[in-house]
């Protein structure tokens, strides 16, 4: 039978369109049937991964180990652990195995990854998603470990959690979010505010302030982490679902003009203007340079057009005193009010 031009024009119509909505349907499923793990407590098994760059001194590995014993765990290490391929922390398949293992091994209680660095990205094809959605456990970092902790929400419905690392000390102000979050969670909670400061005479907090860049409030599911992951995730089978959601963003070492870029690209893709609200962490080392626009300038100028919801200076990112933010899990944002508030508990 001959199709005519105006039956293969609707035809080609029909297609262009399922092809759009398969995937939103298919993120909003995901959304919609969300598994949360268990809540951290004393005596519990935490497994050990590097997914991304390796940890260069053994030593180092050691004293994560400590850590988080010295949270009340015990520490169970990944098999390959201490291996290291270049600048990687083994090859592609070990990291992908070792995570897998973590899930699998009714032992585990949680999964802690060391470091983040790069690499992780190179997992998201062969992570068992069915596995890791029939053992959900807690699994937490943050930086290059943005790609597993959104590709695992998005393929499983598992929340997952941008947070402190093993390979680091936690901050006062670290260990009460931690705590706040994992493990005395309740219905609402308030993450990622500035720590206290005493203001005295002539003494004020000038590294922890919070700005309001478009007045207003929002509510939808978080994700994201890290701006250049973030990015690099854009049309690929992980993309996260932006529908509706609170996005936060990160990084460190990025100039002004290298954020412009990517804000730009998110931009152009039209996911900046499917989100509900915007929350923009630390962007810390950023080499700033007087003769270009300030950090400042570049949030104003490519989020103020879009009249959506966008605070910035929240205590998320490459930071000593850091939030844990879970992301697939409901908030809301009051920009004026300089709030961030969870509106479930993220574990069970």
């Amino acid at each position: 039978m001959t199709m005519t031009r105006r039956k293969l024009l609707t035809a080609s119509t029909s297609l262009a369109v399922a092809a759009a909505v398969l995937p939103t349907l298919a993120n909003a499923a995901v959304g919609a049937n969300n598994i949360k793990p268990q809540r951290l407590r004393p005596g519990m098994t935490v497994g050990l991964v590097t997914p991304a760059s390796n940890v260069p001194e053994d030593q180092e590995l050691h004293i994560a180990m400590d850590l988080v014993r010295s949270l009340g765990f015990s520490a169970k290490p990944s098999p390959n652990l201490f291996s290291r391929t270049q600048y990687l922390a083994g090859t592609d398949k070990e990291r992908a195995d070792d995570l897998n293992a973590m899930f699998a091994d009714p032992e585990v209680d949680a999964i802690f990854c060391v470091r983040g660095g790069y690499g992780s990205g190179r997992l998201l094809h062969y992570l068992d998603y069915d596995m890791i959605a029939a053992n959900p456990k807690i699994i937490m970092g943050y930086s290059d470990i943005t790609a597993i902790l959104n590709a695992i929400y998005l393929r499983t419905g598992l929340i997952t959690f941008h947070g402190p690392i093993a390979g680091g000390n936690f901050s006062d102000y670290t260990y009460d979010q931690y705590n706040r979050v994992l493990v005395e969670p309740s219905s609402t909670t308030e993450i990622g505010g500035p720590p206290a400061f005493e203001t005295r005479p002539g003494v004020v907090d000038w590294e922890n302030r919070l700005t309001a860049i478009v007045s207003g409030s929002a509510e939808g599911h978080l994700v994201g982490g890290n701006l250049s992951l973030v990015v690099t995730l854009l049309g690929t089978p992980f993309e996260p679902n932006f529908d509706g959601a609170i996005l936060f963003l990160e990084d460190v070492s990025e100039p002004p003009y290298s954020v412009d870029r990517m804000l730009t690209h998110l931009w152009m893709t039209g996911k900046l203007e499917r989100v509900a609200g915007i929350i923009l962490g630390k962007f810390t080392d950023d080499s700033y340079d007087s003769n270009t626009f300030s950090m400042e300038q570049v949030m104003r100028d490519r989020f103020e057009p879009l009249g959506i919801p966008t605070l910035r200076g929240a205590m998320i990112g490459h930071i000593e005193d850091k939030t844990v933010v879970p992301i697939g899990i409901q908030a809301r944002l009051d920009v004026d009010a300089g709030t961030l508030t969870l509106l479930e508990a993220a574990v069970n």
